[in-house]
């Protein structure tokens, strides 16, 4: 295939994508809280596979939302349909996000590969919001600057720097889960 074809091909997937975020986005808008008040900041992540995961993992999880900061749209095709399901809030800027958050009394904590306190030692309040960053950047210095966000790191045991975005979203899930409800039956 000429490189003429694979850029008119590409093109047409992007757009593709484009159409299938609108179709699912106008779901979205009658998506229900999940049942737990623990919920996901997406700070900045790439509009690729890793937020349509995280939307899947937040319905797995009975995650109440997810908000998006600095993210117009994203390929949902990863999400296998959850992100018709989950709440999610686009944002332009942490300060919106942050103050909707507050405005629920949520504890904030951002996911950082070298924050001293860790996520499995930390006890969790009933409102908690984790914060993601960008796969390659992280959380921003204005989100951990905040006052109001603890930074928190997963414990790791190899020589890795850092995790997957959406492989750090599923375990501090988990972790919330596990200290919350996960004693907690399915109908």
């Amino acid at each position: 295939m000429g490189l003429r074809h694979r850029r008119k091909a590409k093109r047409t997937a992007e757009e593709h994508a484009l159409w299938k975020f609108e179709r699912q986005r106008r779901h979205n808008l009658q998506a229900e809280p999940g049942c737990f008040p623990v919920s996901l900041v997406l700070d900045h992540l790439k509009p690729d596979f890793n937020i349509g995961k995280i939307f899947r993992s937040a319905h797995a999880f009975g995650a109440h939302d997810i908000h998006l900061i600095g993210i117009e749209h994203f390929d949902p095709s990863p999400a296998v349909g959850s992100f018709k399901w989950v709440p999610a809030h686009f944002h332009e800027n942490w300060q919106e996000c942050v103050t909707h958050l507050q405005d629920q009394h949520y504890c904030l904590f951002a996911l950082c590969p070298n924050a001293s306190q860790h996520l499995s030692q930390t006890k969790l309040p009933q409102r908690s919001a984790f914060i993601l960053g960008h796969e390659e950047f992280g959380v921003r210095g204005e989100i951990l600057s905040d006052s109001n966000v603890t930074p928190l790191s997963i414990e790791q045991f190899g020589d890795v720097d850092s995790l997957n975005v959406s492989i750090a979203a599923s375990i501090a899930l988990y972790e919330y889960g596990k200290q919350h409800h996960l004693n907690i039956q399915k109908n």
